[in-house]
């Protein structure tokens, strides 16, 4: 008799582990930690800018709310723009031309 015949068949999925990610299987944890240390940079150096406006009075900030709105907003251009991916993407040791960047990749999902 086949072994596999004998293996219980479920069509029940796993419950996901929150803490578990595919990608340290996967991605290469140097790659990781490129990327995880430009975007702590990323994040630094719009913190900082921020700040000097504010402190050079340019900025008016009524909240920290409002502050984090601004924060947000800053990094998502930054992220939607070229010279942000780009900036990325040099972190990680890669030498791509900036009108050579895909501003929309698609994601493609396994089915």
């Amino acid at each position: 008799m086949n072994e596999l015949a004998l293996a219980p068949q479920t069509t029940e999925l796993l419950p996901a582990d929150p803490a578990a990610s595919p990608f340290k299987i996967v991605v290469d944890p140097a790659m990781r930690t490129r990327l995880r240390n430009a975007l702590f940079e990323l994040i630094e150096n719009h913190d900082r800018e921020l700040a000097r406006h504010f402190s050079e009075g340019r900025l008016a900030l009524d909240s920290y709310k409002e502050y984090i709105e601004i924060f947000a907003n800053s990094l998502k251009q930054t992220m939607e723009s070229r010279e942000g991916v780009d900036y990325l993407l040099r972190a990680c040791g890669f030498d791509v031309k900036v009108d050579e960047i895909n501003l929309q990749p698609e994601t493609r999902w396994k089915e």
